[in-house]
């Protein structure tokens, strides 16, 4: 059976401070936080969404803020670019 992709639903990140992350995606690219719920696998932590202003699916881009994480790690398989489209205006 092959399985066919239609699109993405939402792209997830590991962020560090949660407040410039706030910052960085509603003030400086006009996104709005659509959704802040619990990290599941880490309920210590929060999983941040943003998007367009009805939050539909593709429009997503969200965050584990974890402040104290390291630094990443260059290694096999790993994503090198991402492309986001923000609000026409906003920037």
């Amino acid at each position: 059976m092959t399985a066919h992709t239609t699109g993405l639903h939402h792209v997830t990140a590991i962020a560090g401070d949660p407040q410039a992350n706030i910052d960085f995606y509603i003030r400086g690219l006009g996104l709005r936080l659509v959704k802040k719920t619990v990290n599941f696998d880490d309920p210590s932590t929060y999983h941040l969404y943003y998007g367009d202003d009805a939050g539909r699916p593709g429009s997503l881009m969200t965050f584990f803020p974890w402040g104290q994480v390291a630094p990443g790690r260059i290694g096999a398989g790993q994503s090198t670019t991402t492309a986001f489209s923000v609000p026409e205006g906003s920037l």
